[in-house]
């Protein structure tokens, strides 16, 4: 859904960090050369950014329930 604000393992802000990853990948940049430049270092905070999909626009579609 939305990317999370904390790493869940270390508790790192990571979520500053997923749109400039998107776009640096976007660019033709490494994901291990993209890491470096935003300064992430740690497996766990690497994982919450790589393994997240953006299911919002999709949820969106749906009506809401009263």
């Amino acid at each position: 859904m939305i990317i999370p604000i904390r790493c869940f393992s270390c508790g790192r802000l990571v979520a500053h960090i997923y749109k400039p990853y998107l776009e640096l990948i976007e660019k033709g940049e490494s994901a291990e050369d993209a890491f470096k430049e935003l300064g992430i270092e740690r497996f766990c905070c690497k994982r919450m950014i790589v393994s997240h999909v953006d299911l919002i626009d999709e949820l969106l579609k749906f009506p809401r329930l009263q």
